[in-house]
Formats: structure tokens, C-alpha cells, sequence
């Protein structure tokens, strides 16, 4: 049997047309209602034009240094996305090492 399932995204604007308040709610989340978030990236290929369309906000709220931990995990993400689509691990470890190297030059992981 077919299912159907949503993903609601809710982007509050100020009058400069900024996000300022970004929330989430999924039929197949395992929370009831919106969450909050301080940042939305969506990538979505296009199958008609063959091309990434992409949407990324952030709100003021979201701190530098948040936000290169957040693009540090994404990278990491996109790696392990990219292994389980293509099965290409010597790709997959080419994205993580630039990912170390990423978190490395922000030093991310340093105390």
C-alpha cells in the first residue's frame, strides 16, 4: 500500500523579508508539533531540468561558531549519504577527509 507523508516547514519573516523564527513538523516525526530550528538547507534535484534547486535560511539567532559545527556535520552527512547512494567509498572517505580537515581549520574539536 502506497503511504503519503508531509513535511511542513514555517519561515516567520521580519520586514526586511529575513527569517526570523524557522520551525519544522513531520507526519513521521517521533514528536508531536513544531520544532524549532536556526537554520533550513534544502537541496532538491529537479528531474524535469536536471539541476540542485537549493533553499538556505538562517536566523540571527544562528552563531557563527554554530553554524561551522553545523556546516561541519553536513559535510559529514552529505559523506555517509553519498556511500549509501553509490556505494562509492573512495568518494565517501575523499568528503570526510575534507571534513576533518574542515573541522581541523575551524578547530572545532580543540579544547
Amino acid at each position: 500500500m502506497s503511504k503519503t507523508s508531509q513535511i511542513i516547514f514555517t519561515v516567520q519573516l521580519d520586514d526586511k523579508n529575513l527569517p526570523q523564527k524557522i520551525e519544522w513538523e513531520a507526519d513521521d516525526a517521533d514528536f508531536k508539533g513544531k520544532r524549532e530550528a536556526k537554520t533550513l538547507m534544502l537541496s532538491i534535484w529537479d528531474k524535469q531540468d536536471s539541476v540542485t534547486m537549493g533553499i538556505d535560511l538562517w536566523t540571527k539567532e544562528m552563531l557563527v561558531d554554530d553554524m561551522n559545527i553545523h556546516y561541519h556535520q553536513i559535510l559529514v552527512k552529505l559523506a555517509d549519504t553519498y556511500q549509501s547512494a553509490t556505494g562509492n567509498n573512495d568518494v565517501a572517505l575523499m568528503i570526510k577527509k575534507f571534513a576533518a580537515e574542515f573541522a581541523e581549520k575551524l578547530k572545532l574539536f580543540n579544547s
